[in-house]
């Protein structure tokens, strides 16, 4: 199937149905509790088939935007507010043992037979993945190119791949070409690279307060100090913030996710894209842009790249694709601007290259025309997966609780009036469901009352039943505290 096809087919009855219904939720002019038309008199409404209002509906209701009452139709579910302030206006201090103690909690608790895991933003299940699709062109490869596996892999072994990257790029505001690309093993080492690159053990690097968990150990290993800066949970990083900052402050990088953002979900408007871009190109300061998560925005077309605002080369783009095609296969990638020459020597003085079968079988799916289409099947899934989750914290949190409005992605951060998530990470724990305590996401106790849930799984039974015992503990909670 041609790309532009793909993203230019009309969409089915039941989802503009539903899609028509989901904005006027939104909107407001489908209140909380109003009961939708019944279904058959949606059909003679719209002259649309009875099925075709069913799958609506039913579209809705795995969205979370409406409930089935018994013998009374559908109605708006329960609306869980949003958090408007940044999240690093709380003071905090500095507990960066706490944080490495969780963390390694997290992974050796995710690692114990019967754990419902509620903390990994891994893809889980085939219907996330094309892996027959993948494998095909694998094997495809392999069967024309066995010599690739008798040969060294050298730093850019795919020149197949690094066109299909160039060639897609423009699609967010990515103009770029072969030369100033580079093949990573994964999206952690191509952050590893461009800061190697712009840094020196001591300097100190700006990044967004919650931020990924991994860059701190990141950053420690490098020896280099975090700075933590103002991050708004749906306008992203405080740019203001950032300019007073750096007025006594001096900064060797920044690194951000202004596109669905990690743990927050969401994306910087583009006017503040273009002053941040415009900032660091200024200030010549470099900034590593996290991109690992863009390709599942929901908005259609996608917001562009802070990188599409870049004048002078000051802005790295790192991405990959672990969230979207091939997991295992450990594919990121890295647009090094100015810095690609130096990013590509310290690539071949640490790991060499990457393995060229992995990336022309990559290459070769991307070339048959049908990733688009993927992509566009997987944020619409996820759309209604975050949705759902939404409606089940609704449902079964304490009142009070605020919850992320993501726009794309599958994760959804909490903040829970008056509960410490550590202990409801071990009262949890102790019942075989784990996620991830908000303080793995900062170097102090401000986050503590946060948590992040992931739904990139199937939500069945199991999953369900998790959330809602979640729910019921931190209620548990909340009624001993007062």
């Amino acid at each position: 199937m041609d790309t532009e096809d793909a993203t230019t087919m009309i969409p089915p009855r039941y989802q503009r149905l539903s899609d028509e219904l989901a904005e006027a939720i939104h909107g407001g002019r489908l209140p909380v509790g109003s009961r939708l038309p019944s279904l058959r008199q949606m059909a003679s409404q719209r002259q649309l088939s009875l099925n075709t209002v069913i799958a609506a509906y039913r579209q809705l209701e795995d969205a979370g935007l409406v409930i089935p009452r018994p013998k009374a139709g559908f109605e708006v579910a329960p609306r869980l507010s949003v958090p408007q302030r940044s999240l690093r206006d709380a003071p905090s201090a500095p507990t960066a043992p706490l944080q490495q103690v969780l963390m390694a909690r997290v992974l050796e608790a995710q690692r114990r037979p019967g754990v419902i895991d509620l903390a990994f933003a891994g893809p889980r299940g085939r219907q996330f993945y094309p892996g027959a699709q993948l494998a095909r062109h694998t094997a495809q490869v392999l069967r024309h190119g066995q010599q690739t596996v008798e040969t060294y892999a050298r730093p850019n072994g795919s020149p197949r791949l690094l066109a299909q990257i160039v060639r897609r790029g423009p699609r967010m505001g990515l103009h770029t070409h072969p030369e100033r690309l580079l093949l990573t093993h994964g999206a952690m080492e191509a952050l590893q690279l461009a800061l190697r690159a712009v840094t020196q053990p001591g300097d100190a690097v700006g990044i967004e307060a919650p931020s990924y968990f991994n860059l701190y150990p990141l950053l420690t290993t490098l020896g280099l100090q975090p700075i933590e800066l103002p991050t708004h949970p749906q306008r992203g990083l405080d740019v203001d913030a950032l300019e007073a900052l750096l007025e006594h402050t001096p900064l060797a990088a920044l690194v951000v996710m202004p596109t669905v953002h990690n743990p927050l979900g969401c994306t910087m408007p583009i006017a503040d894209k273009q002053r941040l871009a415009e900032l660091v190109n200024a200030r010549q300061l470099p900034l590593i842009e996290d991109a690992v998560y863009a390709e599942l925005q929901f908005s259609e077309p996608p917001a562009p790249l802070l990188k599409a605002f870049d004048r002078d080369g000051w802005v790295m783009v790192v991405g990959g694709f672990s969230k979207t095609l091939a997991p295992d296969y450990r594919i990121g990638w890295l647009d090094g601007g100015r810095f690609a020459e130096r990013i590509a020597l310290l690539k071949f003085q640490s790991t060499g290259g990457e393995p060229q079968l992995l990336g022309d079988a990559v290459a070769a799916y991307l070339e048959a025309g049908s990733y688009e289409h993927h992509l566009h099947r997987m944020r619409r899934l996820y759309r209604e997966q975050v949705g759902r989750l939404r409606q089940l914290v609704a449902e079964h949190f304490p009142a009070g609780t605020c919850a992320t409005e993501p726009q794309g992605g599958f994760l959804l951060w909490l903040e829970l009036p008056g509960v410490d998530t550590r202990e409801l990470f071990e009262r949890a724990l102790a019942e075989d469901i784990v996620f991830m305590p908000g303080q793995v996401y900062s170097r102090g106790a401000r986050y503590r009352h946060c948590l992040r849930l992931s739904c990139c799984q199937t939500l069945d039974a199991h999953f369900i039943a998790a959330v809602e015992r979640l729910g019921a503990i931190a209620r548990e909670l909340v009624a001993a505290t007062r």
